[in-house]
């Protein structure tokens, strides 16, 4: 099975470094937009895809905008949520990368399928600051439940850090910030 993650497109939040860092829930630029567009093209869907997105408005945007007229499978899941890369002891989860809670999701997104095999407590704090064995181990989890869909390839749509996460323990490789996805960027590994 292939995962391809995929970074989500430009969100308000990267307008004015470090100060946009304190916006909570930032949408899509209309450069964003853009950029989540043109995914359609690079990655045509069809019905049998899954797409599993990180809850927070960037990412429901880029797979809402993505999967536009497409009737497949879209999974929002915390196990896929802001990840601070590399982690950085004592630091608090920033107002951009905040979850948005369930209620929120099933209104703003109702043909979206919850993951609510994760727990509350996930939900409500995702994985940014978890320490990395205990993220390691929600991500074979998470990796595992992709498998048991028994499709050639999965979407995910998430974030820089949560991405190159996931790279590294797939892969094997020792990653930094350096080796971050762009705006819409997207990583193809083989799990």
């Amino acid at each position: 099975m292939d995962l391809i993650m995929i970074r989500h497109g430009q969100g308000e939040h990267t307008l004015d470094l470090p100060r946009s860092l304190q916006h909570n829930d930032p949408s899509l630029t209309a450069l964003g937009i853009e950029q989540a567009r043109k995914l359609k093209a690079q990655f045509p869907l069809v019905e049998d895809d899954v797409i599993f997105i990180s809850p927070v408005s960037r990412t429901l945007e880029t797979a809402a905008i993505f999967s536009e007229n497409v009737n497949c499978r879209k999974i929002v899941s915390p196990l896929i949520s802001p990840r601070m890369f590399p982690i950085l002891p004592n630091k608090k989860t920033l107002p951009c990368d905040k979850i948005l809670t369930l209620k929120k999701i099933k209104k703003d997104y109702p043909t979206f399928e919850l993951d609510l095999e994760s727990s509350a407590e996930l939900w409500n704090d995702g994985i940014n600051t978890m320490l990395d064995q205990v993220f390691e181990e929600l991500a074979r989890i998470f990796i595992l439940k992709c498998r048991h869909l028994n499709k050639e390839r999965v979407y995910v749509i998430s974030h820089d850090g949560t991405i190159t996460s996931y790279r590294q323990l797939i892969t094997g490789q020792v990653l930094s910030r350096e080796d971050f996805p762009s705006e819409t960027g997207w990583f193809q590994l083989s799990c």
